[in-house]
């Protein structure tokens, strides 16, 4: 199965956000490379906020090209097998830490947003870090912190807040 053919079943699965779903669906109905950045209409992209609900917080990036705090994500690439992957890559890669898993239950949230290369269709995961979990900063990022989850309204922006809260409902903490 193509990258596209698991978005469009993915995204037929997640039963939220009814509106902004559609909008997804018609995007790569319309577009075959609609999961890729060289699509300028705007592209799906994949990310995951991590968390650690032992610990109350969760880990954020501050983007080296946008420089605000957000969750790890990014584009899709030719090898991620489904949209999971790539969250699970790009949470991987941005956060340093191994051994990352995805919340059961597919997405948690989708959120689109206009950043400089294009409109971005972001699919939103949720991925629990392992008990002592040390994060890395990589290239892409000016900082990785652990906040607390009552800070996170206070450096982030509306968006990551509503993914930390549907994180934290799906979790029940």
């Amino acid at each position: 199965m193509s990258l596209h053919d698991d978005a469009v079943l993915v995204l037929k699965g997640y039963e939220d956000q009814e509106e902004l779903r559609g909008i997804y669906l018609e995007h790569l109905r319309t577009h075959p490379d609609g999961m890729w950045k060289a699509c300028e209409d705007g592209h799906i992209t994949a990310s995951a906020m991590v968390i650690d609900p032992e610990g109350g917080r969760v880990l954020l990036t501050l983007h080296g090209k946008l420089r605000i705090w957000l969750q790890m994500g990014g584009h899709c690439e030719p090898e991620d097998p489904d949209l999971a992957s790539a969250a699970l890559r790009e949470a991987t890669e941005e956060s340093g830490i191994e051994g990352l898993t995805l919340l059961p239950g597919g997405p948690v949230r989708l959120d689109r947003h206009h950043t400089p290369c294009a409109w971005h269709l972001d699919v939103q995961y949720a991925a629990l870090a392992p008990a002592g979990a040390l994060e890395a900063i990589s290239d892409e990022s000016l900082d990785l912190r652990w906040f607390p989850y009552g800070e996170v309204a206070d450096v982030a922006d509306k968006s990551v807040v509503l993914l930390m809260e549907a994180t934290r409902r799906r979790l029940g903490v």
